[in-house]
């Protein structure tokens, strides 16, 4: 039988779990200051990552970015019925380079690595819900080579293979009360590295008008297929370890990635203040269960997560003082993918709003310095994840979860 592990989409970055499940949306210093907008913006060699066809609008022969991101993502968790309180602080640095050169006057090549999943959640050990998590570390670099084609000032297409790369540690207590002959908590610890996958990105760029660009970008579903990880067993009591066959052995998985449909506009109101809008449609239903098989005769664990699909609304905004300063400024709304009755604390999120902003000091004509900035404010929700069994009995979890981001980001752009 084949093994399947849907471990929160690897989810992965990604990603600190907010922005769609454990979705990272931090690809660009200057896109992610407007809001993170950039399907129909052509600003840098960032648009390889939201839209490959915009390169080929780029005005100069050879544009780099490369930018990195502070995460600071916090989650407080508390249940009045039973007085329970717990709270999850966590770190992560996504970063992202970009590089795009022109090899004639209708196609241009460019090349990005960047993080948009994964990240960290770790609440305490043997928590009051430890039996669904105590931490996960999920982690993946997507490396995307793309060609972008002008068919004419009006119009051009690109996109081009996506390579990812990334691992995936994720431990829980094997039930809410089970402990050794010393009192110590059962606990499993699965954990897979080297998986590989492979997708792909598609767009294209319209511009109906001088001042007017309309864009669109596909990025495909990527299953990340882990074989031969490592499931480890502790603290179990002698005699369940051969009789529920609950030692250390292997698993396959089956990491989904959700596809992502993204369509905007940009529109230069002046020659130095542009505006932009983007819609992006995430396809999170394929993250419809968290089941481990392992390789032993030890218990299947299926765990239904139901994800639906989301929408994210972004608007995004730029004014450039002088040849010096250009400012930035955005704000986006994204939906949870979490249904009711399927909130489980690994991706502790709900509905979010998102306010950035950011700026860029031209050193150079041919250096720039981008600072950017992102708040990202969920809705407090009492919420709980009823699925969980027992001895044959669903056993509700739930209580009232708050959660905030924030994330500085710095980075370099350089072209000539």
């Amino acid at each position: 039988m084949r093994k399947l592990l849907s471990l929160t989409l690897l989810a992965l970055a990604g990603t600190s779990a907010f922005a769609g499940g454990y979705r990272v949306s931090l690809q660009g210093q200057k896109q992610l200051a407007m809001g993170h907008t950039g399907v129909a913006v052509v600003n840098s060699a960032e648009s390889a990552f939201f839209n490959p066809a915009g390169l080929s609008f780029l005005e100069d022969k050879f544009n780099l970015s490369v930018g990195a991101n502070a995460l600071f993502a916090k989650t407080k968790f508390q249940n009045e019925t039973y007085n329970w309180k717990n709270s999850t602080e966590n770190m992560g640095t996504p970063f992202n380079i970009y590089a795009s050169y022109k090899i004639n006057k209708w196609l241009t090549a460019g090349l990005a690595v960047y993080t948009p999943y994964g990240s960290a959640v770790e609440w305490d050990k043997d928590w009051e819900g430890s039996h669904l998590v105590n931490n996960i570390d999920l982690q993946a670099i997507y490396v995307q080579p793309t060609l972008s084609i002008k068919v004419s000032d009006e119009f051009s297409f690109g996109g081009g293979p996506i390579y990812v790369t990334g691992s995936v540690e994720f431990n829980r207590n094997l039930s809410r009360s089970l402990t050794d002959e010393n009192g110590v908590r059962s606990n499993v610890t699965l954990d897979a590295k080297g998986i590989t996958a492979w997708g792909y990105t598609a767009g294209f760029m319209f511009n109906p008008c001088k001042d007017l660009r309309l864009g669109f970008n596909y990025r495909s579903e990527i299953i990340m297929e882990a074989r031969g990880g490592n499931a480890d067993f502790s603290n179990v009591p002698v005699l369940l370890q051969q009789a529920a066959g609950l030692t250390d052995t292997q698993f396959d998985a089956d990491l989904p990635l959700p596809a992502e449909i993204t369509a905007g506009l940009s529109y230069n109101i002046t020659d130095k203040w542009m505006i932009a809008f983007d819609y992006n449609r995430t396809l999170w239903r394929a993250y419809d269960a968290l089941v481990v098989d392992f390789a032993n005769s030890a218990p299947t664990s299926n765990n239904p997560r139901n994800y639906h699909d989301t929408n994210t609304y972004r608007v995004g905004t730029q004014y450039k003082a002088n040849d010096k300063f250009t400012f930035r400024a955005g704000w986006y709304k994204d939906e949870s993918p979490i249904s009711a009755g399927y909130f489980a604390p690994e991706t502790p999120r709900n509905d979010a709003t998102g306010y950035t902003g950011g700026l860029t000091y031209q050193v150079t004509k041919k250096l720039g310095i981008d600072a950017s900035f992102l708040y990202l404010h969920f809705d407090e929700v009492d919420a709980s994840y009823d699925h969980y069994q027992e001895g044959g009995n669903s056993v509700p979890f739930g209580g009232t979860y708050k959660s905030t981001v924030f994330s500085p980001g710095v980075g370099l752009t350089y072209s000539f």
